[in-house]
């Protein structure tokens, strides 16, 4: 395993904890989203002008209008998935989101010029199978607007990674200060539309608030983007399944909740997905 594939791995299980610790603020969805971003970029901010360094997007620009359309698409995929949480549960929502690694997968030989194998199709398949089991059956009823919201959510992951992959000359911190930034305005611009920026927050939250803003958020997504153009698109459409992995797992080890036995047979065929889809494509 490189130090790319470790980092961005590392990523995804920070944001695998992204649930237990929303679960301890009583804000809204969106308004959790608008923080996290928010944070995110004050973080890396202040990191970018402490380093006193130029500034590679200002030279770029063709580099920072791609990171500035994957900055939209990920404020809108937050804000769409958090949307379908609450309109037709955490489990469809989920598995609804996660087409869109498969959706990637499907497009690399357009996009991206990627040859799709035998080998990274069994792996992908093996992960979507076990995602679906990790989420269990899909609950019945829901209304029509969550499911939009779920495939939204997908169509707009695919768009975030899409444009990411395409801007080359900018990386690391610089890529994931203008992502967050463009997200924040995303977000921002939504909740002056929706109810207007003041946020009620309680003493109690603040805790948990910095965790997901700065550690969750603003740490995870250098982790996870300054990562994502050194990989093949496959690894990361491939590895992104680690999230929800890690998600129940910490869910079980920190809440005490259980795991059924489609659980964890979904788990071992992500793993199992995972490790193949990283095998060396010699013959041996």
């Amino acid at each position: 395993m490189n130090i790319a594939l470790a980092k961005h791995l590392s990523s995804l299980l920070l944001f695998g904890t992204n649930g237990i610790v929303a679960s301890r603020i009583a804000l809204s969805s969106y308004e959790i989203v608008f923080m996290r971003c928010l944070l995110g970029s004050l973080l890396l901010g202040a990191i970018v002008l402490a380093a006193r360094k130029p500034l590679s997007l200002l030279k770029e620009r063709r580099a920072s209008l791609f990171i500035t359309a994957s900055g939209i698409a990920m404020g809108a995929s937050w804000m769409f998935l958090y949307e379908a949480f609450t309109q037709i549960g955490v489990s469809f929502a989920t598995l609804t989101y996660y087409c869109g690694p498969v959706i990637l997968v499907a497009l690399s030989p357009i996009l991206f010029g990627e040859k799709l194998t035998r080998l990274k199709l069994a792996a992908l398949g093996m992960v979507a199978a076990g995602a679906a089991l990790l989420n269990g059956p899909l609950a019945g009823g829901g209304s029509l607007w969550g499911l939009f919201c779920g495939v939204m959510s997908a169509l707009s992951y695919v768009a975030m990674v899409a444009f990411n992959k395409k801007a080359r000359g900018i990386s690391g911190m610089e890529n994931t200060l203008l992502q967050l930034v463009t997200a924040l305005a995303t977000v921002s611009a939504f909740l002056l539309w929706k109810q207007g920026l003041s946020l009620d927050v309680a003493a109690g939250d603040w805790p948990y608030i910095l965790i997901l803003g700065l550690l969750n958020t603003g740490y995870a997504c250098w982790l996870y983007f300054s990562t994502i153009g050194k990989l093949p698109v496959q690894t990361v459409a491939v590895c992104g399944y680690v999230e929800p992995l890690s998600a129940v797992l910490f869910s079980v080890i920190l809440l005490g909740e259980t795991m059924s036995a489609w659980q964890a047979l979904g788990a071992m065929l992500i793993f199992s997905g995972a490790i193949l889809s990283q095998m060396p494509r010699s013959k041996n």
